[in-house]
């Protein structure tokens, strides 16, 4: 089963062209989820694993895959369905998210589709705030699913946006100073309360949006309003991985259709590799940073905003 993931460093040549490829897979009760092929390290037939006491509910156990050990969450349980039983005719999609490495247990994997991200959309306004999902698209009349893994993880480990007392300190802007204005665009309901509360202990304000399209539009919409956008924001932090337009397009769309060279732009993402960070230059983007390490985030911001301060403050 992990030959349907071969050729995944080809796969990433999909980037900068606003197309991505799709893992599908089912949980117990038929549902067809997608995750992002980039996302995948391997998908193979569940192994046997090993419980830990007091772990986590959403934990299945620990597999030892590779001479390594790794955490198997039950994905379905996590998203609020009955936990998986069979594990022995289950199967762990092995993935990599914010610099960790960590196993999804699901009922059966399907397939590869390779989709554009305009056809991926946000989800339905009634599921409310607090559902599980950042997507949702169709494939033959069948709506496919696309979880906050981000979500999911934060639930198992907790959120992290503390800043550390040194770094807060290191923050040098005078109560007379105009507070940098900070656009972000995240998919994912977790990343964008993360980011914002980093941002807002170093003394920044924040406006949030959903994906690249969302940030376009506000942009284009503060333009119409007459305000320069090279000094009403300091700096765009965007996720790559967006529905409808994601980080790299929005990136190439804020260079090339609205000419904003001055604009600081950092792609935050679970994302990385030599291929990424070549194409974070074609694109025009300042700087790729992994998610998520509060420190490291505000530090890079502080940076990146001192242009904006230095012209604001002449």
């Amino acid at each position: 089963m992990s030959s349907v993931i071969d050729g995944v460093d080809q796969r990433t040549q999909l980037a900068g062209h606003n197309r991505l490829e799709l893992l599908l897979f089912e949980l117990e009760q038929g549902q067809t989820f997608g995750i992002n092929v980039f996302k995948v390290k391997e998908a193979i037939p569940c192994p046997t694993l090993t419980q830990l006491p007091h772990a986590h509910p959403y934990i299945k156990g620990v597999a030892h895959i590779r001479g390594k050990t790794l955490s198997v969450l039950d994905l379905a349980h996590s998203i609020g369905l009955p936990p998986v039983t069979d594990t022995e005719n289950s199967f762990i999609i092995i993935t990599e998210y914010n610099r960790t490495v960590q196993g999804f247990l699901v009922a059966n994997i399907s397939r590869i589709i390779n989709i554009s991200w305009t056809d991926i959309l946000p989800p339905p306004n009634h599921l409310g705030k607090d559902n599980f999902l950042t997507a949702i698209t169709k494939l033959d009349d069948k709506i496919i699913e696309i979880i906050d893994v981000e979500k999911i993880l934060a639930d198992v480990t907790g959120s992290h946006d503390t800043v550390s007392q040194a770094v807060a300190d290191s923050v040098t802007q005078a109560p007379h100073e105009q507070k940098p204005h900070i656009l972000v665009a995240d998919d994912s309901s977790v990343a964008r309360k993360q980011i914002q509360s980093t941002l807002n202990q170093i003394g920044m304000d924040v406006t949030l949006v959903n994906d690249g399209k969302q940030a376009l539009d506000q942009i284009t919409q503060w333009q119409q309003q007459g305000l320069d956008i090279d000094q009403h924001i300091a700096l765009l932090i965007s996720d790559i991985e967006m529905p409808e337009m994601d980080g790299y397009s929005l990136t190439t769309a804020i260079r090339q259709e609205l000419s904003l060279n001055e604009l600081p732009i950092l792609l935050h993402s679970s994302m990385s590799g030599a291929f990424n960070e070549s194409l974070v230059e074609n694109v025009g983007a300042n700087q790729l940073l992994g998610k998520f390490n509060p420190d490291e985030l505000a530090m890079t911001v502080q940076d990146l905003v001192k242009p904006w301060q230095q012209r604001v403050s002449s």
